[in-house]
């Protein structure tokens, strides 16, 4: 029997589960089902009703056995688009995870499940059937109703074709929303009601001693329509005179839904920049390139205060006049506010803002006017990689070398790998854009992968800011146990003589990064992570970074009941003391997620230092991207080493990276910005390139140091790391899981195998959350990618070889940020 069907990834997370269900489609369905839409079908032997997506359509089915029938479709139209919908299946493949996972990326925010279809009606036109017209009398007098509930009220033969045809000529109008969110804010708008009677003729009506009348009539004219709220304000009136208006027939007063706003604060216009003769030529030559299909992939490489971000500004313009949507990626929203100032300021009500900052209602709220193709722009952080646009044009990825754009949840996604293949199915074009490039992003430039342009002068035409090295051995020689150099205190102290403003970074927040007692040497550790606990001076406490865990720091040593307990360390909140003790004058802030944990915190403390009542910002990385002040000429770099020093072979060019960006803070405006960069470690490679401000010699360097230990991006990296509560167990299990794949990796001899897997062994960071961790490390070369990922199917995700993984859970996370 020949029909068509539907393969279908169904609501359950069972590792049994996770692949397409093949189901028939009922042929009065066949035209309405399309990829990408929820359905609901029969599951499981007791065939109970279960939700599912549809993720292929088949033209005909040829097995021999009965399929069972899809039960009803829940949408009238596609929640992912045919192209995202490839995306998600490149991903489940590509990271090794699973089909819902992977779905998720690219489905409305929140859970699907919760997602429904709504109907309202928008115009009477005339009607050519009976039951068009019970549709649309059931409509009348409800401002929406659920799709479901009104095909169950009316249970009409065919319905969903006649809701379609409904549609098409725009007499109702069908949205998503979340389910538990029926009851929409809505505002009352005025607008005339016969457009074809003039402003004469409405005064003719009207008469000439109703005067608010008459303002109110020509407001509505000049505006088209606008809300009640406004009509009032603009002409001093009450609703009265607005419903007499109504009586006589001039007017209709109507329903609309109010958009959640995520931007809660006034946001100026941000007049177009002329480029100068540097970003002219990047600018131009880069259009060209993708007007002439050359080139679709680009790096921007420009110094700090190069002028990246206008160039940005510009390509999206030229993408809105040829009518394509761009989306703006930045590290982390909340960090970046002067990103969406930007956007917003020039391209105003077209801009739509995704990040985790927002509550779940604005965020589905954004995605669906992106999704319905009422704004051009999306300015987010990572996930926006995904946001349904239509007809995307341009996806530019700002401070592309910056570890927040790789996922730490399933799928554990590269948004640059996952950016590139989206331009690739959507014809598109990425744009990548550093002052300190990935070392495996300029590798692909350096390899002509992607086409690189360079910006190296700053746009104000003044020098990059001058960086002074502190050796702060030779500091304690001296006698000077401050954490201020004798040349930062100085320089801090005529800074705030000359009114000028000074930021101090360090990348550790607390007081003291550990507690110790000096008789003994027991350090306090976090039961739950094995980890040293850092001492906040605020609340008196030890606390965990890793879980969040708090206790009192002890008075005596809990180990010989010694007194000599020693605070060992500094972290920001340290500084903070520290700099109002030396200089008590100076107005003085701290922005660390300790202090900005508070909803609008970041922006107030951004606005103060913008005003200029903050002399002294202290803070951790935070601080070091996406800040524009003009009056800061200081920037003191408290302790380099603390990047430098973690056992991860990213540990250089973190550092070289952090030390450059927050450095570029300096000197934006129109006085010469200066460094000073604290270090024990002055002639590592990392720093000395740093003071240079020198790119290319530090990528130099760090290559042949990754080509030399076999390192990204020269292999790929693959990490299987099984935790659980039971330490025993987990060994066992993962120590099984190793023999296995080194006898199934069967392309290589024992050798070579050995050279490539690392571990089993207990991770770096060895318990977190009372979950002890075991790990093996892979060091793949591209051409066995496939063929690797293919065996950890088999044994790890499959579990071929029945591995006993009872309480014990799963990460694999292809080329990790860190292997802590």
């Amino acid at each position: 029997m020949l029909t068509s069907v539907a393969e279908i990834i169904v609501d359950n997370r069972a590792v049994q589960t996770d692949r397409p269900f093949t189901y028939a489609i009922n042929p009065k369905m066949e035209n309405l089902i399309k990829e990408g839409m929820r359905v609901i079908v029969p599951f499981g032997r007791g065939n109970r009703n279960i939700k599912g997506i549809v993720i292929n359509i088949l033209d005909e089915f040829s097995g021999d056995y009965k399929l069972k029938e899809i039960i009803d479709v829940l949408d009238d139209k596609p929640l992912i688009s045919k192209e995202l919908l490839s995306l998600s299946k490149w991903m489940k493949e590509y990271y090794l995870s699973s089909y819902l996972d992977s779905l998720q990326t690219v489905l409305p925010p929140g859970d699907f499940k919760e997602i429904e279809t709504f109907v309202s009606l928008e115009n009477e036109l005339e009607l050519e059937s009976e039951e068009e017209e019970i549709i649309v009398e059931y409509l009348k007098d409800k401002k929406m109703e659920l799709l479901s509930k009104l095909k169950t009220d009316l249970n009409l033969t065919g319905i969903n074709q006649i809701l379609e045809k409904l549609e098409n000529q725009k007499i109702i109008k069908t949205t998503i929303d979340i389910s538990t969110r029926i009851s929409k804010k809505t505002e009352r708008w005025v607008e005339i009601l016969n457009r074809e009677l003039t402003l004469e003729e409405s005064r003719e009506r009207i008469g000439t001693r109703a005067n608010k009348q008459l303002e109110i009539m020509e407001y509505i004219f000049k505006e088209k329509s606008s809300s009640l709220e406004q009509v009032l304000k603009a002409v001093s009136t009450t609703d009265a005179t607005v419903k007499a208006l109504e009586k006589k027939e001039l007017i209709k007063i109507t329903y609309r839904e109010v958009q959640r706003d995520p931007i809660k604060r006034e946001i100026a216009d941000y007049k177009k920049h002329e480029l100068n003769k540097e970003q002219k030529l990047v600018f131009t030559d880069m259009v060209e390139k993708v007007n002439e299909g050359e080139s679709n992939r680009f790096l921007l490489h420009g110094v700090t205060g190069s002028g990246k971000t206008e160039i940005y500004l510009q390509l999206v313009e030229k993408m809105i006049e040829d009518g394509k949507d761009s989306i703006i990626l930045v590290p982390e929203i909340s960090l970046t506010p002067q990103t969406i100032d930007r956007f917003v300021g020039r391209f105003q009500d077209d801009v739509a803002v995704l990040h985790s900052g927002l509550s779940h209602g604005e965020r589905f709220d954004q995605w669906r006017m992106i999704k319905e193709g009422k704004v051009k722009i999306v300015v987010g952080a990572r996930s926006a990689v995904f946001a349904p646009f239509n007809n995307l044009g341009l996806i530019v990825i700002d401070e592309e070398h910056e570890t927040t754009y790789k996922s730490s949840n399933n799928p554990k996604y590269d948004t640059i790998e996952v950016a590139s293949k989206r331009i690739e199915l959507e014809g598109a074009s990425l744009l990548l854009g550093s002052a300190t490039p990935s070392i495996e992003t300029y590798y692909k430039a350096s390899k002509g992968e992607i086409l690189l342009y360079e910006l190296n002068h700053r746009v104000n035409k003044d020098a990059l800011p001058n960086i002074d090295v502190i050796d702060m051995r030779e500091e304690l020689n001296l006698g000077n146990r401050s954490i201020f150099s004798r040349n930062l205190y100085k320089s801090i102290e005529e800074n705030l003589k000359s009114e000028k403003q000074t930021i101090l970074f360090l990348n550790r927040r607390g007081f003291s990064t550990f507690v110790s007692c000096r008789s003994c040497g027991y350090v306090v550790k976090c039961d739950d992570c094995e980890v040293s606990m850092t001492y906040h001076h605020n609340i008196n406490r030890v606390k965990c970074h890793y879980c969040g865990k708090t206790e009192i720091s002890p008075v005596k040593c809990p180990e010989c009941g010694s007194e000599y307990i020693r605070y060992f360390g500094i972290g920001t909140e340290r500084v903070e003391e520290m700099t109002r003790k030396y200089f008590p004058e100076a107005r003085v802030a701290r922005m660390d997620a300790d202090t900005m944990g508070k909803k609008g915190s970041y922006e107030k403390t951004l606005g103060m230092m913008k005003e200029g009542k903050i002399d002294i910002l202290i803070g951790t990385q935070m601080i070091s991207k996406g800040l524009d002040f003009k009056n800061v000429t200081l920037v003191g770099i408290i302790a380099a080493d603390t990047t430098l020093n973690l056992p991860d072979f990213r540990s250089p060019e973190r550092a070289f990276q952090l030390v450059t960006q927050v450095a570029g803070r300096a000197g934006r405006g129109e006085y010469k910005g200066n460094v000073i960069l604290q270090t024990y470690d002055p002639d590592h490679y990392s720093i000395k390139c740093s003071k240079e401000h020198d790119f290319n010699k530090f990528y130099k360097e760090e290559i042949k140091i990754r080509e030399e230990f076999e390192y990204p991006p020269y292999t790929n990296l693959i990490s299987i790391l099984l935790y659980g509560r039971n330490n025993i167990r987990v060994s066992e299990s993962i120590n099984k899981m190793g023999r296995l794949l080194k006898e199934n990796i069967h392309w290589l001899d024992l050798e070579e195998i050995n050279n490539i897997m690392s571990g089993p062994y207990p991770a770096p960071l060895e318990k977190i959350r009372n979950q002890f961790r075991w790990q093996i490390i892979l060091k793949i070369e591209d051409k066995y990618m496939n063929l690797m990922k293919e065996t950890i199917k088999k044994i790890c995700l499959e579990n071929e070889y029945n591995i006993n993984m009872k309480d014990i859970k799963m990460s694999i996370d292809i080329n990790p940020n860190s292997i802590l």
